[in-house]
């Protein structure tokens, strides 16, 4: 391609060349550009706490280090590719808010099992900027939107993929039902009575009791005496295959939060707790309804909307077409000529306000206006179904799996490109 250097890129490059000069009796130069990227520049310090960060983790993983010159070249590289994305982060607009950056900063505090407090003074204490710690976080949170948004566009994937991985034996080993379980064992002492055995299988049956009655599961057997101890515990996720054949038999009896029936074994009495269970079937409510959204505006204020909101839901009380007031009225570009008609809505697609008043509102009725964070709602339910999604949601997981395969492959193909696009000038 070309060489081409922008204006700033030009100005910046000279103006550290004036201030080398102006320096010149000093007996060594504190920074210089090793390299000039679009509008930006790498100075030389930071390449060198890249090598330095580079290296040692490196050193930290046990790795032997490459020569020298393999781990100048990989630092620079990646300072290159940063900047380039940075770059074009900025000219589409980027942004991470506060509350966003802090949201990161909680996520990476709970995976060292501290507060974003105590995260911050663990990075004083080993000398380190919680300021540039923020900055750092802030711009891979910029080059993560870059990527995603540059890479996710030219990965596609056809419905024959779909069905060809749910056909192989790692889509049906995937697609397989999982629980999440909690056992509790109450042991049988070894050559036990017939009379003391009776007592333990009447203690074990008292707490069934209790359960089922609606008493937690946890509490009731946290609260078992000290003559009766339980051993087990949490088990996690569990496909049916990687489970005992005591509790593989029982899993797919149970509905969630159930307790099964005590079970005798060997090893003593046992109460199994069904705390989760995905795959399978899934079914879930859906809710066919239409709205009217009035905005706030300069023209009309947010009470007016609200009473706006009251008059056209009394107007179609009294006998008015609410698909007509919502082409006249709502100002939702996406359903205003289509009567207001949102379709079939499943659990979470809508705001949390939205939902809750769509949920209690009477199938045939219109609701009260309701606010949320776009404007003021009337809406009418028009009908309810109970929906089997489990074939969506296998194929969505599915779709999910082969998106990441792909998108390593895709986003290494993008990285070799923007940088090949790119006007890269290496002193």
């Amino acid at each position: 391609m070309i060489n081409r250097v922008s204006p700033l890129a030009k100005w910046l490059a000279l103006g550290l060349m004036l201030l080398c000069s102006a320096s010149f009796s000093e007996t060594r130069i504190l920074d210089s550009v090793v390299a000039i990227i679009e509008d930006d520049v790498i100075m030389s310090s930071e390449l060198r706490a890249r090598l330095a960060l580079l290296t040692a983790n490196l050193k930290a993983q046990g790795q032997e280090l490459p020569p020298q010159e393999v781990l100048v070249r990989e630092a620079l590289d990646r300072l290159i590719l940063e900047s380039i994305q940075i770059q074009m982060g900025q000219r589409a607009g980027v942004r991470i808010s506060d509350a966003q950056l802090n949201s990161a900063l909680n996520r990476i505090a709970a995976q060292n099992q501290l507060t974003l407090d105590q995260f911050r003074m663990q990075l004083e204490r080993e000398g380190k900027s919680y300021q540039v710690m923020r900055e750092d976080v802030r711009r891979e949170l910029i080059i993560q939107r870059v990527q995603g948004g540059n890479v996710s566009q030219r990965i596609q994937i056809s419905d024959e993929e779909i069905d060809n991985f749910l056909e192989s034996d790692e889509g049906k080993v995937m697609t397989a039902e999982e629980y999440h379980l909690i056992h509790a064992l109450l042991p049988m002492p070894e050559n036990v009575s017939a009379a003391a055995e009776q007592r333990i299988k009447d203690h074990v049956d008292q707490l069934y009791a209790r359960i089922v009655e609606g008493d937690s599961f946890e509490e009731v057997i946290a609260g078992s005496t000290e003559e009766y101890v339980f051993t087990g515990g949490d088990l996690g996720w569990r496909k049916r295959g990687d489970l005992p054949s005591l509790f593989a038999e029982v899993a797919p009896t149970l509905e969630l939060e159930q307790t099964s029936a005590p079970i005798r074994s060997a090893s003593g009495y046992h109460l199994i707790y069904l705390a989760e269970k995905r795959g399978g079937s899934t079914v879930i409510q859906q809710t066919k309804v239409r709205h009217i959204l009035l905005k706030p505006s300069a023209i009309r204020t947010d009470e007016e909307c609200k009473q706006l909101g009251l008059d056209l839901r009394q107007q179609v009380i009294d006998g008015a077409d609410f698909g007509d007031l919502a082409h006249e009225y709502s100002e939702d570009i996406g359903s205003a000529q289509e009567g207001g008609e949102l379709g079939w809505v499943s659990p979470g697609q809508m705001v949390p306000d939205f939902e809750n008043m769509m949920d209690s509102t009477e199938l045939g009725a219109v609701s009260q206006p309701v606010r949320s964070e776009f404007g003021w709602h009337i809406l009418q339910v028009e009908e309810r179904r109970q929906e089997d999604v489990s074939n969506t949601i296998v194929e969505n997981r599915a779709r999910n799996m082969l998106h990441q395969r792909k998108y390593q492959e895709e986003l290494e193909v993008w990285l070799r490109k923007i940088r090949d696009e790119a006007f890269i000038d290496i002193k």
